[in-house]
């Protein structure tokens, strides 16, 4: 069997001892009761190919989409401009911390990463725990955000900071962009496996109701500053070629950290399905 080894977090764990792309339905089955339980997964050294990461992630359910690549490198083999290329200020965008496809009718469930170019420095993904945070918080601010939802929007978080340029003009493919209306979500929720509550943050908050932008945008960050500032809750790992880890979206928010952009990174990211009525945004059910 397995082994497991918690990280000193207040979630996350690495398993060894497991070859993923031979995995066996016993095995799978308390695969996925520990993902629920630490939300990050991390299994060393697994070297797995594109059709193995696709067939892993689909053990946990149904896939937004089976595989893309996050990287600056281009299908030739050369280093994108590291300033002026749209992939690039993707991979830009994505040093902000956030949750995935929030932006989306359907936030997703989760995703599997795998490493397979990796700079000499930097390039780490950090993740950070919605559960803890929200439980730290206190009870004025709970009061206060419990019944509030947010306007997620990749139009504000992507295009309008970092100036993409048009669909005709762009290898970019504008995921998300063109979304209407702008998927609300609560601020609070439920985990729907759980039942531990969460919050549901990052850079794809736009605007709450009832609250000017600038206020709606000063409280997300406040939120975000106080979740990814406590050590304990958060987890940067240093990708090491082959490395493979899932994670669950639905309570952790994650994002890239910075490196040196002349130099090649090229990681795999298979992005899980949400459910279509726990993760749908309220606008859309």
């Amino acid at each position: 069997m397995f082994k497991v080894e918690k990280l000193d977090r207040s979630f996350g764990a690495r398993v060894f001892d497991i070859t993923l792309s031979e995995i066996e339905e016993n095995e799978m089955q308390e695969l996925y009761q520990l993902w629920l339980e630490h939300a990050l997964l991390i299994f060393p050294g697994q070297n797995l190919s594109n059709e193995e990461q696709v067939k892993f992630a689909k053990r946990f359910g149904d896939l937004e989409f089976d595989l893309s690549p996050i990287s600056n490198v281009r299908t030739d083999g050369t280093v994108r401009d590291p300033y002026d290329d749209d992939i690039v200020k993707s991979l830009r965008g994505n040093m902000e911390w956030h949750h995935d496809s929030t932006y989306m009718p359907i936030q997703a469930k989760g995703a599997v990463f795998t490493a397979h170019i990796v700079p000499k420095k930097g390039g780490e993904t950090g993740w950070a725990d919605c559960r803890a945070s929200y439980e730290a918080l206190d009870q004025e601010m709970k009061d206060k955000i419990n019944e509030l939802s947010a306007f997620h929007s990749y139009e504000f978080s992507q295009k309008d900071r970092y100036g993409h340029k048009s669909k005709e003009e762009s290898e970019f493919n504008s995921y998300g962009f063109d979304v209407d209306p702008k998927p609300l979500r609560p601020l609070v929720k439920a985990h729907p496996e759980t039942g531990v509550k969460c919050l549901t943050i990052g850079r794809h908050v736009h605007r709450i109701p009832g609250m000017s932008d600038m206020e709606a945008q000063k409280l997300a960050k406040d939120l975000e500053e106080f979740t990814t500032g406590n050590k304990f809750w958060t987890y940067h790992h240093s990708w090491e070629v082959g490395d493979a880890v899932i994670w669950d979206n639905r309570c952790l928010i994650h994002q890239a950290c910075p490196w040196d952009l002349t130099e090649p990174r090229t990681m795999y990211h298979a992005r899980l399905e949400g459910n279509a009525i726990t993760e749908a945004a309220s606008n859309y059910l």
